[in-house]
């Protein structure tokens, strides 16, 4: 089918705007052909998760495009990166790995691209507002940005992203229209007592659930309570993302497409309409925990998305009721986080007590990317379900899902220790 252009769109598609982005413009439209967009629309922010170095044409990829003279039109943030770039040294990572992966970045920071270098591009840096068209990769930032703030996208892969920054278009189609928001399922909370979703291990239990049922359709989630926090939100976001496809879920009373169940489904009925027991948490708990209690334990990993500074004062503040305890010296504690945060925590008084208990803060990457873990790891322990989820493949461990309490206790004892819930008695 032929796409509609305007004239803008024309221009540089002849190369008016240059080779970049005629080549950018170029492949958009391809790609509008394949999704059967009927026409082009703006977009007014993007974020790049393509400066992972992948392989050797990922960093082909970046260079063209900024040899050709590519710019960014619009505001562009950097996802994680494959090193931490002020210490990558301190890692152990080969030099011309190093030097290929700062060569990428290099690339992109100068198409004008903003060198956030976060997973998380939501926790404070143009963070999307409501209703607003934008242009996100990676697949936690997506579903958050859809989610819980209310912009819209759709799922951009590697490439595809810089293309849209570049030229500040996309195709128009999918999660970018409202019509295609609806909600599709209908998940039922059942049996799950108000207490048990205060545990931080609730909502990545959920999420896996959630993206195992749904798969990549729309999923409304009736009976969250209205005072679920963000980070709780970006841990069942991250998780449904991991184990399905979800880009966008609503929660009844919580989300703000879903101030009612009618709102949430565009006064459609359901296609189906699931129930979600305890039994499925206890069936999710057993998936992504694959260590068995009291096992010996390598490593701790918290960050995955990375950490906010709202969970770096719960961390401090479960490291402080531990009574001046510090890590057991069989274990390595990770956080992974980005510059912006690490400088709020230099202005507060908790760098000095995280460090002191032993923690590693690791700032632009994740253990999936770069070799933060010692190589003989064996046992992992997370609150992470996205970590959990994917570790065991990539990493090739075991894997224990607890709370960060659960986390810090067992760091502490050199083996993995979980309090009690309704989904780990089982």
């Amino acid at each position: 089918m032929t796409v509609k252009l305007n004239e803008k769109d024309k221009r540089m598609l002849q190369g008016e705007y240059g080779k970049a982005t005629k080549l950018a413009m170029s492949i958009l439209v391809r790609m509008a052909e394949v999704y059967g967009a009927e026409e082009m629309m703006d977009v007014a922010l993007a974020h790049i998760d393509g400066v992972g170095l992948l392989s050797e044409a990922s960093l082909e990829f970046a260079e063209t495009l900024a040899t050709l003279g590519g710019r960014v039109a619009i505001p562009t943030t950097l996802n994680m990166v494959p090193l931490d770039i002020q210490q990558w040294e301190k890692w152990k990572i080969p030099e011309d790995y190093a030097h290929r992966a700062l060569r990428q970045i290099r690339a992109y920071i100068n198409m004008g691209c903003i060198p956030t270098c976060t997973c998380a591009p939501y926790q404070g840096y143009l963070t999307p507002r409501f209703g607003q068209q934008i242009a996100w990769a990676e697949s936690n930032a997506i579903v958050y940005a859809n989610s819980v703030l209310g912009a819209r996208t759709n799922r951009y892969g590697d490439y595809i992203d810089i293309c849209a920054a570049i030229t500040g278009r996309v195709p128009k189609y999918g999660l970018h229209l409202k019509a295609n928001r609806r909600g599709q399922l209908l998940l039922r909370l059942v049996d799950i007592e108000p207490a048990w979703m205060k545990s931080d291990t609730f909502y990545p239990l959920l999420g896996h659930f959630l993206g195992r049922t749904a798969g990549d359709k729309i999923p409304v989630i009736e009976g969250l309570p209205a005072q679920v926090t963000d980070d709780q939100l970006k841990a069942l976001g991250a998780a449904a993302a991991s184990s399905g496809a979800v880009a966008l879920f609503h929660a009844v009373g919580v989300t703000p497409e879903a101030h009612t169940l009618e709102e949430a489904f565009q006064n459609e009925p359901p296609e189906g309409v699931i129930d979600v027991h305890p039994d499925d948490l206890v069936a999710a708990q057993k998936e992504l925990s694959t260590a068995e209690a009291d096992a010996p334990l390598d490593a701790v990993v918290l960050g995955c998305p990375h950490f906010s500074f709202t969970e770096f004062q719960q961390l401090a503040q479960i490291i402080q009721a531990q009574g001046g305890q510090s890590i057991h010296s069989g274990v390595q504690f990770v956080v992974l986080t980005n510059q912006l945060t690490l400088s709020l925590l230099q202005r507060s008084n908790l760098i000095t007590l995280l460090t002191s208990f032993g923690i590693q803060i690791v700032l632009d990457t994740c253990d999936f990317h770069c070799p933060i873990l010692h190589s003989e790891t064996k046992v992992i322990m997370t609150n992470s379900g996205k970590q959990a989820y994917y570790a065991p493949g990539e990493l090739g461990v075991q894997v224990a899902l607890g709370t960060m309490a659960d986390c810090v206790r067992s760091a502490i004892k050199g083996r993995v220790v979980r309090s009690e819930t309704p989904w780990t008695e089982s």
